[in-house]
């Protein structure tokens, strides 16, 4: 059976930064394979269509270059935020401000956002809000382990998995939910 749209894929892949010889991202092998339904918004457009219309047992390998996967870096995501944003009682909370914690925010519109600390200093606090993988391509080698048409219990659960997510963004929901 060819993928397409909701049916539910299961399949294996291995995620390189940049490609094939790249550093290893991400391995699923098939023990634990990554089962979803395809076409719901949950991955990126561009992943799903280098997926389309393959079948059970066919292997794939692809690149997804920066832009189409997520995004040039932007050093307009970088920014310097006062110190009273992370203070709790009057003193800065140092469980929270330490460089390198990923921080769930809100922006101006009340929208989720996660940003990484990479500055401390004595006036601000810089983050970057650039998603991790920005500016990386990303290279994909894997199986396609299963295709099948989807029960209703399976589309009900691939549209409302990411409903109330904080991993859900304007591509879709980043798998990441439980």
């Amino acid at each position: 059976m060819k993928i397409e749209k909701n049916k539910v894929v299961s399949l294996t892949y291995e995620l390189r930064e940049g490609n094939s010889e790249g550093m290893v991202i991400e391995a699923l092998k098939e023990s634990k394979p990554m089962t979803f339904v395809f076409g719901t918004g949950g991955f990126l457009p561009s992943f799903e269509s280098k997926l389309s219309s393959l079948e059970t047992g066919d292997n794939f390998n692809f690149v997804l270059d920066a832009g189409s996967a997520y995004g040039d870096r932007r050093e307009d995501m970088i920014m310097n935020l006062p110190h009273s944003i992370f203070e709790n009682e009057g003193k800065v909370d140092e469980n929270i401000c330490k460089v390198g914690n990923v921080v769930p925010m809100m922006d101006t519109n009340g929208n989720r956002i996660t940003g990484t600390i990479i500055e401390i200093s004595d006036t601000y606090v810089r983050m970057d809000f650039n998603h991790p993988m920005a500016g990386v391509d990303l290279c994909f080698s894997g199986k396609i382990i299963d295709v099948h048409e989807a029960t209703d219990d399976e589309l009900y659960a691939s549209v409302n998995s990411c409903s109330s997510c904080s991993s859900k963004s304007s591509d879709g929901c980043s798998g990441n939910c439980s």
